[in-house]
């Protein structure tokens, strides 16, 4: 029996896999691949409006608990938690908990990854482009352990005691399409907002991310999940999930919503190269 094509996805908080990449987990869960999502935190840091903590005794109970709806829309086959602390963004106090995901040692978040792709044996694995989408802390960290566990998940002496050497075959970077944020910049100038303060905290420089000029390598088409992306997005109701699609914010995503964008990590694409529309080709 030909073995299911397998996905595994490594981000930081609830949220971060429906909010970017929701569109290509969905896209290949819905075309029979098992789709697997490791997230390090539960979010902890995370702003919560009091109504949204009715029924639950922490602000990570209420993340999960989004986070748990939202796999069932996309269809993840698993959700698995490493539970670090969510680090909060730059300079916050919360970057020094000792259980911050950002205070941890790259080595060994990333040998608790690699126990995860020797286990599950994934074809492709997906994380965050080198600046983490927006600089948060906790998506940096995630993305150096990840990179760092693909490099070691064949190697006999890294994590020696979490399962047979496995190497998958391919590592993606997801990352946004500098053209859909060099155009939220004009129009955010155009109606008087300042994009170097974006975000519901103003701690977002969106200015400084729509001049950073990652490669793209591979465009995934979700139009036909979009519905889905969006369901998934609106679980995470205590994070602002289904009020992106309104106003100018949401004029603009849906002007450019119908494609995900990849750098390939490895194997290398070097010289010229075709854009891949598949992850799975």
């Amino acid at each position: 029996m030909k073995k299911k094509p397998v996905i595994l996805s490594v981000l930081a908080h609830p949220d971060d896999e429906s909010f970017g990449m929701g569109g290509t987990l969905a896209l290949y869960a819905e075309r029979g691949a098992d789709v697997h999502l490791i997230c390090a935190t539960r979010g902890e840091v995370g702003e919560m409006d009091e109504k949204y903590m009715q029924g639950f005794q922490s602000v990570a109970d209420r993340r999960e608990s989004e986070l748990r709806c939202a796999a069932g829309i996309l269809g993840l086959e698993g959700v698995h938690f490493l539970d670090y602390r969510d680090s909060g963004m730059p300079g916050s106090p919360d970057n020094e908990h000792p259980r911050a995901l950002f205070a941890q040692p790259v080595e060994k978040v990333a040998e608790e990854v690699v126990a995860y792709i020797r286990k599950l044996k994934p074809d492709v694995v997906l994380t965050f482009d080198p600046i983490g989408g927006y600089r948060h802390p906790d998506h940096i960290a995630i993305h150096k352990a990840t990179v760092l566990a693909f490099e070691h998940a064949d190697d006999t002496n890294f994590a020696s005691g979490s399962g047979e050497p496995y190497k998958p075959r391919k590592l993606y970077f997801h990352t946004f399409s500098r053209a859909f944020l060099r155009v939220s910049v004009r129009l955010m100038r155009l109606f008087g907002n300042d994009p170097s303060k974006f975000g519901k905290n103003g701690d977002i420089d969106l200015a400084s991310l729509a001049a950073v000029n990652f490669p793209i390598h591979a465009r995934v088409n979700i139009k036909s999940v979009l519905k889905k992306k969006e369901a998934a997005g609106a679980c995470h109701a205590s994070q602002g999930g289904g009020q992106m699609q309104k106003g100018i914010r949401g004029f603009v995503s849906r002007l450019f919503n119908g494609k995900e964008m990849y750098m390939q990590a490895y194997p290398p694409a070097e010289g010229r190269y075709k854009m891949e529309r598949d992850l799975l080709a």
